[in-house]
């Protein structure tokens, strides 16, 4: 096996790492209020990330040696890609369907792609004016014609069998995945750039320290003999230790040894691993709209791999939160 199909298969099992994180979440909503859940997955994953910094011979920075503008960037990333991204994934998917919140996912890299232009000024490009277009009406799909009978059974208080709670939980869904588009661009922004590990590390402490006060105010609501509070704790285990950390080792193990656009092709695998996870693990139907929902994501990933890299993301993304 030569060194480009190892790295390709790398990053294909990155990404369906990510895709699982969508079906953890599900689980993990059913038994635990969203703060904690963060603050809990963030204090698994941080030992591990130290580990290989000490294994790799890296430290992390110490305070000095970081601006005022860099540690405020950096609290910014951890409070939108860390806290925001893992809080309103669950939150959302208290409500909605995981089949949904995986092509919604899928988005990523058109709305990350449009922010660049938006907000740092990156030219705009046909093709990825035509990318955004695909992933909105991907969104439309999915989200116009939810169906109340498809409403999730899994949340631990019962969601609204309505048409309404699913169009709510889908937008919290997307906001979830507006502030990892936000944690890339501002991870572009900063003076001093970080190795992905310590990056990583810094974002699991910085979850941390967000999450855990606000996670204090949820703890009396937790039913500790409820049933799905151990698929939750696992769930929470799972999503620390395969998705954020082995993920992130796959998927810049692989993509140090790949072009930016061949790596990021495989970002396409996400929405359609999280469907098949959903219907495997979870039981839910694929319907006809998630299919076409999905086609249109996948097909805005397509266009996003033909859109010169000066207005395509940075790959170096917060994968270490998926």
């Amino acid at each position: 096996m030569n060194e480009q199909t190892r790295a390709s298969i790398y990053c294909a099992l990155a990404m369906i790492l990510v895709g699982s994180t969508v079906v953890a979440s599900k689980l993990i909503a059913a038994g635990l209020p969203p703060f904690t859940a963060t603050a809990l997955r963030f204090a698994i994953a941080l030992p591990v990330f130290l580990l290989l910094l000490r294994w790799q011979g890296t430290r992390l920075p110490r305070l000095g040696e970081l601006s005022r503008g860099d540690c405020a960037l950096l609290l910014c990333q951890a409070a939108a890609g860390s806290v925001g991204y893992t809080v309103l994934m669950i939150a959302g998917l208290r409500l909605a369907l995981a089949a949904d919140a995986g092509v919604i996912a899928g988005t990523l890299p058109a709305i990350a792609a449009l922010f660049a232009v938006l907000v740092l000024g990156e030219r705009l490009d046909r093709r990825l004016v035509l990318a955004v277009t695909l992933a909105c009406l991907g969104l439309i799909v999915v989200n116009g014609s939810a169906s109340p009978e498809h409403a999730p059974q899994l949340a631990a208080a019962p969601s609204p069998a309505s048409a309404a709670g699913l169009g709510l939980g889908n937008l919290l869904i997307l906001g979830a995945i507006v502030c990892e588009a936000l944690f890339i661009l501002l991870n572009k922004k900063l003076q001093q750039p970080q190795p992905a590990v310590v990056l990583s590390a810094l974002m699991c402490a910085g979850g941390i320290v967000i999450a855990l006060p606000l996670a204090c105010f949820e703890w009396s609501s937790i039913d500790l003999s409820s049933a799905h509070l151990l698929p939750a704790l696992l769930g929470v285990a799972y999503y620390a230790l395969l998705p954020t950390v082995l993920g992130f080792v796959l998927w810049y193990a692989g993509s140090a040894r790949l072009s930016s656009a061949r790596a990021g092709l495989f970002t396409a695998l996400l929405p359609v691993s999280a469907l098949l996870f959903a219907a495997w693990v979870l039981g839910e139907a694929i319907s006809g709209r998630q299919l076409l929902g999905m086609l249109c994501v996948l097909a805005a990933m397509g266009l996003m791999a033909l859109v010169p890299q000066q207005a395509r993301p940075d790959k170096n993304t917060a994968s270490t939160r998926a």
